[in-house]
């Protein structure tokens, strides 16, 4: 074991050294090259680099729609990434032309503009300066000619190591060469802050994608995680923020801009507020001359696993007055279970989704009978409908015909075929629970809880994924609309009744006794109106019930009404007796208490949650058996369920305070 180790590391180290060789022979013919012959032949690559790596030029065309597709046309766009690759190459090369430069011959090529703002700093008190640095142009300029922005400070630098140890001490021998202190960034900030306070001068990278620690603000009214240790910096020392920025001037010259101080808003004080205006300035500068800054970096990155924002550190932060209708949203395909009533357990998941990040617009992917379904919670922006015998190639063309560029996907789904659909469409970031096949089409797997669970309820499974993403499952609200049941002026009770389930017959309990009931309760109060619903296959059985109801005041809406229209009905009632059917569980979503009548099937798993729901079981040896029809043919568990205990539970409903 040891010597494999020993053997690992020597080839590590071979390889490195064979880079490092290899980068010294580069430079020896670019040493050999004038500077604007350099410049050219990385214009040349610059060109090639955008034709042939699609990767990144499909990032930048990303990034570049991001921050201008509002401003700019896709030709536009498209231009303005080919200038980008030819700058980047261009000055990629330069800079590695410029260590092999005299400072003096350097500053040929460079005019500054502002630099006279970090002497008036050093002339108010030798107060210091955090230079705000951005990856654009030739932003190694910065590192070659300290005399042009330097005055009087001492010149120091926050420096990230790089894995190769010889090119490492090539670049320290270098930067400490033209009078720079160095600082390890993997050290810690006390010594450059030591460094700062004695009239030292910083910079300060602010520009990249700033992990799990960064404050979420907008850049180019997209959240982006922006790092704050320039801010906190500046705050403790009492420091000048300066930003530099490097921008191109023409062939193989470029111009060294010092720009105005920033300040936070006097209204947002401390480092969020200075965060804030420094990210406000960097896009300021960016603006100027956007095809110099890199655009090959994920500045937008999705954070992996929490992309909803509700429990990062630092937070979410906005500027003063800022428009959130300018903010981008992020788009998140939600693909919805295919059955209405796990669908309705699914709300309380994706409520606790909306409120993870102000920026989220929600779209839904289903069947089409749900669209309407959907459509009804304030929380969801648009449904994609999925006809039932749609080809998975179909599906994914009308995910796209959509014409949003969807960030993530989230399926309440298990099928392989579900995850292939949304595959095929190219959402980057896709979110489940492991199956067989379809865990290999997931980049971010939600884990089952540690504790084994023996029946967990189909919400709590959804709130689990959620939970996985980064949203607060514990807040108040989630379990139902916040509606309470309608009420009348005249002092009638209107009660639904779902005496069908399209399941099967095992769930059903009988006619005979649903008929029993409305009547009992009908002859002793007759304030009570009962609205008989149900799907369109179960007309029949609706007729039969209605039949069996002379006298109880009822209207009978069993397959005549939409989905939409059958949330209006329950929304316009107080009750629902029901068996375990979907029409349960969109009144459990819409707040509408219910009694529900269960046999086959298990509570614990599907049941209605919350106060406001009574639950009738007689559980037998076999049940839950969650059988489509009873294999004795007898259904004893709906049988032991009387109607005199459920007429007790429906008129228990109103004899106790509303919750």
């Amino acid at each position: 074991m040891g010597r494999s180790k020993d053997s690992a590391s020597f080839s590590t180290r071979t390889v490195q050294w064979l880079v490092y060789a290899l980068f010294r022979c580069i430079e020896g013919v670019l040493w050999l090259l004038p500077l604007i012959v350099v410049w050219c032949v990385g214009r040349v690559l610059g060109t090639l680099a955008y034709y042939i790596g699609g990767k990144y030029r499909r990032l930048a065309l990303h990034n570049l729609h991001i921050a201008f597709g509002r401003e700019k046309s896709p030709a536009q766009l498209r231009h303005l990434a080919r200038e980008h690759f030819k700058s980047l190459f261009a000055n990629i090369l330069c800079g590695f032309k410029l260590p092999l430069m005299t400072e003096a011959a350097i500053c040929r090529h460079v005019r500054s503009v502002g630099t006279q703002r970090a002497q008036a700093a050093f002339d108010d008190g030798k107060r210091p300066v955090v230079n705000l640095v951005l990856h654009a142009s030739c932003w190694e300029i910065l590192t070659q000619v300290p005399s042009m922005y330097v005055r009087g400070h001492k010149a120091g630098a926050i420096y990230q190591p790089l894995r190769n140890p010889w090119l490492n001490a090539l670049v320290l021998r270098r930067r400490e060469k033209l009078g720079y202190t160095l600082f390890d960034r993997q050290a810690g900030f006390n010594a450059p802050m030591k460094f700062i306070r004695e009239g030292g001068q910083v910079g300060v990278l602010v520009d990249q994608h700033a992990g799990d620690h960064g404050l979420w603000c907008p850049f180019f009214d997209r959240l982006a995680s922006t790092t704050t240790i320039a801010a906190l910096m500046a705050i403790r020392t009492d420091a000048v923020v300066l930003p530099m920025m490097v921008y191109n001037d023409g062939p193989a010259r470029w111009r060294l801009l010092c720009a105005p101080e920033v300040k936070a808003d006097p209204s947002r004080p401390g480092a969020e507020g200075l965060t804030l205006a420094i990210n406000a300035a960097v896009e300021g500068l960016i603006r100027k001359q956007p095809e110099a800054w890199f655009w090959v970096h994920n500045r937008w990155k999705t954070p992996k696993p929490h992309f909803l924002l509700s429990n990062y550190r630092r937070g979410i932060a906005f500027p003063p007055d800022y428009d959130l209708k300018r903010l981008q949203p992020f788009e998140l395909l939600i693909r919805s279970p295919n059955w209405l009533g796990d669908a309705c357990m699914a709300f309380p998941m994706v409520r606790a989704i909306k409120r993870g990040r102000p920026d989220l617009k929600i779209t839904i992917l289903g069947p089409d009978k749900l669209e309407e379904l959907w459509l009804s919670m304030p929380e969801v922006s648009r449904y994609i409908a999925k006809p039932a015998k749609e080809g998975l190639f179909a599906v994914a063309r009308r995910i796209k015909a959509t014409g949003v560029k969807f960030d993530a996907a989230v399926f309440c789904t298990n099928s392989t075929r579900s995850t292939l659909e949304v595959w095929l469409a190219g959402i980057p970031r896709r979110v489940g629970t492991r199956g067989s096949f379809r865990a290999k089409l997931l980049n971010q797997i939600i884990k089952p809880p540690k504790v084994k669970i023996d029946k967990e309820h189909h919400a709590h499974r959804y709130l689990r994924i959620a939970k996985g993403i980064g949203a607060d499952i514990e807040q108040p609200g989630l379990w139902d609309s916040g509606t309470p049941p309608a009420s009348t002026t005249d002092g009638t009770i209107r009660i639904a009744v779902c005496a069908g389930a399209e399941y099967g017959p095992a769930k059903r309990w009988p006619l005979e006794r649903f008929a029993t009931v409305i009547n009992q309760i009908s002859a002793q109060h007759p304030q009570f109106r009962w609205q008989l619903v149900g799907a369109p296959k179960e007309k029949e059985m609706g007729e039969k019930l209605s039949a069996m109801l002379p006298t109880a005041p009822h209207e009978n809406l069993v397959g005549k009404t939409r989905l939409s229209e059958l949330i209006t009905t329950l929304r316009g009632c107080q009750l629902l007796l029901t068996n375990d059917t979907g029409t349960m569980h969109l009144a459990a979503a819409l707040g509408i208490p219910t009694v529900s009548i269960f046999g086959s099937t298990c509570p614990i798993e599907t049941g209605p949650l919350g106060d406001r729901h009574t639950v009738i079981q007689h559980k037998i040896e076999c049940s839950p058996c969650f059988d489509r029809e009873c294999r004795f043919g007898h259904y004893n568990c709906m049988q032991l369920v009387t109607p005199e205990e459920v007429t007790k539970a429906v008129l228990a409903h109103f004899s106790k305070p509303s919750p």
